[in-house]
């Protein structure tokens, strides 16, 4: 900071006294530039999130902090269509007259690169030529009163002017120029294209006589992201003024490039998650199914968290949860091949206990593979019976016909992708109208609570009879929060259903999200 300190102090006048203003009201801080102090802090606001709209507030507002009046945010496609290109001919509009505008009679332009003065009778204009102001008396410019204008009919000036281009205002929208104008200018200066000079003089609107107008170019390297507008009553911007607000716009162009480089990486990652996202496979007819999945997060589809259904021969069907160690992408990743490899297990028709054996040697041996925890289910309506086989996973729940709930207990083995086996198989028995909900710990888990008592409070809802497989889930994840849960979620509910006659759709019941 003491070297931008010492850049700019050359390029402006005595540092203000304690932010006052000038007599004139103008709300411009008296000495043109602001203080180290209150630049590192005006730098410091800029880029406190990684979004774009947030990051062109701070930076209007830093604009007003330092230079006074009002700041905005204008980038071209954001100006509406109808405007008659820049300007109106011969109609009364922006900054038309024979008075001297920004940068007029006496007001010299920047004398050079550093700004370009749009607007004065015999003023100096474009980098300190004598002669060469726009719009003055009769000479052809962008719009006078008797200018031919560039793309604009005769009588379709602008009037009051159009601020409907303009994002982030800070201050009195009043103060700004019209939209179209503050583009044209910084057109005629340089296309944004091609870069623009630290500060761009503006025409403002009628009815506000000695106003200045400043436009300065967004840009970080040769990323171009719109124009920063400012505009006060009162004295004009000085160039040590324009070279901080080309400072304030450049760090505001920095972050502004990390956020748009961010929201493309999220689309990617978005892309690839929901390649990963993928239905359970299709139990027989005689099962109705539901699942919901909830990853935590707000920005993400999918993670660690999984349920599966798998058909086997006799009707029977296999249904699985899991939950693999962490969130995201990368958890999600382990989740698909631990998925991958139970297809392909569970094809066999091993008993559960054999099929988490098997997914455990082939876990164990992969270095990278995170490990997981899971809960398999064999369901054979025919027999009435529930097959279950647990590593490391919560016991699921058993609901009767009449709503009540209990948990059905599962022999305890060691996480899969430890390689330390030792899994069990336990068989209960089941009744017509129970529904099974298999569910990862992210649905009952609360920080700081014993999860016994979080089990409970699972195990203590009620239901109303005759719910379908869906409004159970539903039921559940409202009852406990699901959707505030600080970990995945993923549930799974099933029920046998009465045969279906030939022709029926096997799903009538089914739901998932």
């Amino acid at each position: 900071m003491w070297g931008v300190s010492r850049w700019i102090q050359p390029r402006r006048g005595p540092a203000p006294g304690g932010g006052r203003r000038l007599p004139d009201g103008s709300g411009r801080p008296e000495g043109g530039a602001a203080p180290s102090a209150a630049l590192r802090a005006a730098l410091g606001g800029i880029g406190t999130t990684l979004d774009e709209e947030q990051t062109c507030a701070e930076l209007t507002a830093a604009a007003v902090r330092l230079t006074g009046g009002t700041a905005a945010v204008l980038r071209g496609g954001d100006i509406g269509r109808g405007h008659g290109g820049y300007g109106g001919g011969a109609g009364p509009e922006d900054g038309a007259g024979t008075g001297p505008g920004n940068g007029g009679d006496t007001e010299p332009g920047y004398g050079g690169d550093p700004g370009a003065s749009l607007g004065g009778d015999s003023g100096r204009g474009h980098g300190g030529r004598p002669g060469s102001g726009h719009d003055g008396g009769t000479a052809p410019g962008h719009g006078g009163r008797s200018g031919a204008g560039r793309g604009g009919e005769p009588g379709a000036g602008h009037g009051g002017g159009d601020r409907s281009g303009y994002r982030a205002v800070s201050g009195e929208a009043e103060l700004l120029p019209d939209a179209s104008r503050a583009l044209a200018a910084a057109r005629e200066a340089g296309s944004p294209a091609g870069g623009l000079p630290p500060g761009t003089r503006a025409r403002g609107s009628p009815g506000t006589p000695g106003r200045s107008v400043l436009v300065t170019p967004v840009t970080s390297g040769r990323d171009h992201y719109g124009l920063l507008v400012t505009a006060r009553r009162g004295a004009p911007h000085d160039r040590a003024e324009a070279e901080l607000l080309a400072l304030l716009a450049e760090r505001a162009a920095s972050h502004i490039r990390h956020a748009r480089t961010h929201d493309r990486i999220r689309r990617t990652t978005g892309d690839l998650q929901r390649a990963l996202l993928a239905e359970p496979g299709r139990p027989h007819p005689n099962l109705d199914i539901a699942v919901r999945h909830l990853p935590a997060g707000g920005r993400t589809l999918v993670g660690g968290d999984w349920c599966e259904t798998v058909r086997l021969h006799f009707g029977r069907t296999l249904l699985v949860v899991g939950d693999v160690m962490g969130h995201g992408l990368e958890a999600a990743v382990d989740m698909n091949a631990y998925r991958s490899s139970l297809r392909y297990i569970a094809a066999t028709d091993l008993p559960p206990h054999r099929v988490l054996r098997q997914m455990d040697f082939i876990a164990s041996g992969e270095a990278d593979r995170r490990p997981a925890t899971c809960l398999l289910a064999r369901v054979d309506p025919g027999r009435g019976q529930i097959t279950l086989a647990g590593a490391g996973h919560l016991p699921p729940l058993l609901i009767g016909p009449d709503g009540a709930a209990a948990l059905l207990p599962v022999p305890v083995g060691p996480p899969l992708g430890t390689g330390l086996g030792g899994y069990d198989s336990v068989t209960h028995p089941a009744s017509p109208g129970q529904t099974l909900v298999l569910f990862t710990d992210g649905l009952v888990e609360r920080r700081g609570e014993d999860i016994d008592r979080s089990l409970a409070r699972l195990a203590g809802l009620r239901f109303p009879a005759g719910q379908g497989v869906g409004d159970v889930l539903d039921t559940i994840l409202s009852a406990l929060d699901a959707r505030h849960a600080e970990d995945d979620v993923a549930v799974l509910a099933a029920r046998p259903s009465p045969r279906r006659p030939a022709g029926e759709p096997p799903y009538g019941t089914r739901a998932s999200g």
